[in-house]
């Protein structure tokens, strides 16, 4: 029986939605059900939303994309989970509440005369394939791949559609790694997403009876692989957890595969990607409660958000708001799902209809190198002022990478400890890529800096002070502030001392702070306006709530950390070690606390002498405390 279900449209959204090169046409509710995967099939002009519905695979005429019309709705097993594809004329529906493949011959379209049955494709000795959780097809070969079924523990199924797309029969299967939440294949390559494992595998399937790994498995960002994506010679992921990430690989050398560059929406909102696909160099990407985000691509090295639609009214973690996205219509427009709405709609699916402009973004690139022996610097810290764009630190190679929405000129300030800090003006423009290397000029202070200590002042306050000896052209000292190592920010200023002196002192007592650890540097400026950075040092004000002290400290490379909470009871921390600032995680590792302490068995072996930062948390509580290796 086909069953017609009756959907209200609004033509505008239910409230004011956050959107940046997006704009909304329409929104279809399914009253009563979730909504899980969508795709998408254009045949005379007309095209058509395939919405994988709690009951079935509805299908939605949204040629007119202000006044959607529903047309059928496919019967299918009452579950959450629905994945589709095309092949040809067929659309491909799985689902993890069983009913095999269910192919729908689409031809008749946009009458509702559809031919559909469900195929359980036999597998010698096996079984029959009675369900999956997603699907792909490679469109070149004619195979259309399975993930998460039944048989072989979840391992990927080849299932061949050359012979009778309407007839799927069995192939193989790829035998490695282990069970495959979702993938993409075409033209016999197929790049399986191992989402327990926390992998990808990119695999030869020329072979169907034999499919064989070009290379190793390659673990993704957040070790949670959820689906994949190939544009050229570049593969993407995502990793369906909290605050992870799009990312992308250069693919070149399937055996050798190396992380470009990784993206978050919200950074440290918690909210979790789910899908990407990708079209012209854009990854277009369902991110639950963030809703829809466009990511220019054309420089996977250098990604940056250039679009997108917010679909959902709450924010942050969670595996609710937008499953999933599709971008192909000829149109350009994109149709997104909803699991389900907000408000008086909390028990309906949404299906959105949306037109994005896809624009490019602003790239900025460049190396830092020291101008006296033209070698590359790490760790210098690289800001694009007032942009919006997050700070970087140089890695070995000095270079850093930055990208933004929307054209601008801006200020481009290098600073590292030891050289004059460089500022630069730059103009830059959606599709253009600045290249603008950096010559630090090394730093002779014109005063001797004897000492600079940092300590408690009062009851939620930080005390300063230093001493120099031989002035020269000094005009003093900007004292700033950070909690991360990273961003500073200025917070007091102290005039040169009377240049008659030989030897000066210096004191500066911060404002109230709140609890944690702080980071206070000084910048030293000459009367001829270059400035030079000292070494960072540290306070810890104490919360008494959340005490954290660590021992020994400082470290040999045998050590074994013990970290004393000053908890009572059970509790659940996350411990991580970054180097001298909070840009490089080395270590990250969750631990529940038994009776009042955590012995990390951290060994220090592999990594140099010098500063290092113990981050612990708990909840919103947080304690970072800096480590010294000898």
């Amino acid at each position: 029986m086909r069953r017609l279900y009756f959907l209200f449209l609004l033509i505008s959204p239910f409230c004011l939605l956050a959107q940046t090169n997006v704009s909304f046409q329409s929104v279809t509710y399914f009253p009563g059900q979730s909504l899980a995967n969508v795709w998408g099939y254009a045949s005379g002009g007309q095209e058509y939303a395939l919405v994988g519905a709690q009951t079935g695979m509805a299908i939605v005429n949204i040629t007119n994309p202000a006044a959607p019309v529903v047309i059928t709705t496919i019967p299918g097993p009452n579950n959450l989970w629905k994945e589709i594809k095309t092949y040809q004329h067929y659309a491909y529906v799985v689902s993890e509440g069983g009913s095999g493949v269910i192919v729908v011959d689409l031809t008749n379209l946009p009458g509702t005369n559809l031919i559909y049955h469900s195929v359980f494709p036999d597998v010698a000795g096996q079984g029959t394939i009675t369900k999956a959780h997603a699907l792909h097809i490679d469109e070149a070969k004619g195979y259309l791949y399975l993930y998460g079924t039944n048989l072989y523990g979840g391992k990927a199924i080849v299932c061949n559609l050359n012979v009778d797309p309407y007839n799927p029969t069995y192939s193989g299967y790829y035998n490695a790694v282990g069970y495959a939440h979702d993938g993409y294949a075409n033209n016999d390559t197929l790049f399986a997403a191992h989402i327990n494992a926390g992998t990808f595998s990119i695999v030869n399937a020329s072979n169907k009876s034999s499919l064989a790994d070009y290379g190793p498995p390659v673990t993704t960002p957040n070790a949670f692989t959820h689906n994949t994506w190939r544009s050229g010679n570049t593969i993407f992921t995502t990793d369906e957890k909290t605050n992870a990430y799009l990312a992308s690989y250069n693919i070149t050398d399937p055996a050798d595969v190396t992380l470009l560059d990784k993206i978050q929406l919200t950074p440290g909102s918690g909210s979790i990607v789910h899908n990407t696909y990708i079209k012209s160099n854009y990854a277009v990407t369902s991110w639950y409660r963030d809703g829809i985000a466009i990511v220019d691509v054309a420089r996977p090295d250098n990604m940056v958000v250039t679009g997108n639609y917010d679909t959902y009214s709450s924010s942050g973690n969670g595996f609710d708001g937008c499953w999933g996205v599709y971008p192909y219509f000829p149109s350009g427009n994109i149709i997104a799902s909803n699991i389900y709405g907000a408000g008086a709609h909390s028990a309906d699916g949404e299906l959105y209809v949306l037109t994005p402009t896809y624009v490019r973004g602003c790239y900025l690139e460049g190396v830092v190198k020291d101008a006296s022996t033209n070698n590359p610097i790490l760790g210098a810290l690289v800001e694009l002022l007032s942009s919006g764009v997050g700070n970087e630190t140089t890695p070995t190679n000095g270079e850093y990478k930055m990208a933004r929405n929307g054209s601008g000129t801006y200020t481009l300030r290098i600073s590292k400890t030891g050289y004059y800090t460089q500022n630069i003006t730059v103009t830059i423009s959606s599709g253009v890529l600045i290249t603008q290397d950096v010559f630090l000029v090394p730093a002779s202070l014109p005063v001797e800096l004897v000492r600079f200590n940092a300590g408690r002042g009062g009851q939620n306050t930080a005390l300063l002070s230093w001493e120099t000896s031989n002035e020269t052209d000094n005009a003093g000292f900007e004292i700033q502030k950070s909690t991360d190592g990273n961003t500073w920010e200025a917070i007091g200023f102290e005039k040169a001392c009377d240049k008659n002196l030989t030897e000066c002192s210096y004191e500066f007592e911060t404002a109230e702070l709140v609890p944690g650890t702080w980071f206070f540097r000084l910048a030293q400026s000459d009367t001829d306006g270059k400035i030079t950075f000292t070494e960072w040092r540290s306070v810890k004000i104490e919360n008494d709530r959340f005490k954290v002290t660590i021992a020994p400290n400082p470290v040999s490379a045998s050590s074994v950390l013990t970290i004393h909470t000053g908890q009572k009871g059970p509790a659940d921390f996350t411990v991580s070690l970054y180097g001298d600032n909070l840009q490089q995680v080395l270590f990250s590792k969750n631990y529940t606390q038994v009776e009042g302490e955590i012995t990390m068995p951290l060994s220090m072996e592999q990594y140099p002498a010098g500063f290092y930062l113990i981050r612990v948390a708990q909840g919103a509580e947080v304690n970072t405390i800096p480590l010294v290796k000898n």
